[in-house]
């Protein structure tokens, strides 16, 4: 490393000048993110349709930090989206490996709409957000990311959160790590949800 590129944060990303790199410089800084390789590489992604591959259903089955889990109902649960567009970007998954919204028995369309709601009182409490993205992309045409797990995005949004960062670089700065996300939310669902 010189003194013009900074050594990498604890995720690896690192910023480094135009003028460090070669050839002619541009103008333009490079925000190196390696930590999303994996997400780009699809990674952990399933490689098929089933229960035993999905991230949805796997999570449930770790401890609450490990699988990022921040409540536990009975028919769903509310996770942490891994690759979040904004901090504190949720999730609520019904347990059940199920790929359509039509398919959800009443108990879990009930449970599902409740911790949404849920999500967004905690996350209100917790963030302060100035509103919410809502929303389930059902199969990969719609861009659900994992299509054969049905799941209810909870996206917290403030004004100029959408910089130009993720339409001119694919990048999104997130002031957060998960972990700690997960644990403040966490503590706020009881007095809050």
């Amino acid at each position: 490393m010189t003194a013009e590129q900074p050594a990498p944060d604890a995720t690896g990303a690192s910023t480094e000048p135009a003028a460090a790199l070669a050839g002619e410089p541009d103008g333009f800084d490079r925000l190196w993110t390696p930590h999303r390789m994996v997400y780009i590489g699809g990674q952990s992604k399933p490689a098929d349709d089933s229960a035993d591959q999905c991230p949805f259903c796997r999570a449930p089955t770790l401890d609450d930090a490990e699988g990022l889990v921040v409540h536990r109902g009975q028919a769903a649960f509310v996770v942490l989206n891994l690759y979040p567009y904004n901090s504190g970007h949720l999730m609520v998954c019904p347990y059940r490996h199920v790929s359509d919204y039509v398919a959800l028995t009443p108990e879990e369309t009930a449970e599902v709409a409740s911790l949404t709601q849920s999500a967004i009182r905690v996350l209100t409490a917790a963030s302060a957000p100035h509103g919410f993205n809502l929303g389930m992309n059902q199969g990969a045409v719609a861009g659900a990311g994992i299509a054969a797990h049905l799941h209810q995005h909870v996206v917290p949004r403030w004004g100029g959160d959408a910089n130009f960062l993720p339409i001119v670089a694919r990048t999104r700065a997130l002031p957060e790590l998960l972990g700690e996300a997960r644990q403040r939310l966490a503590d706020a669902w009881d007095a809050n949800a």
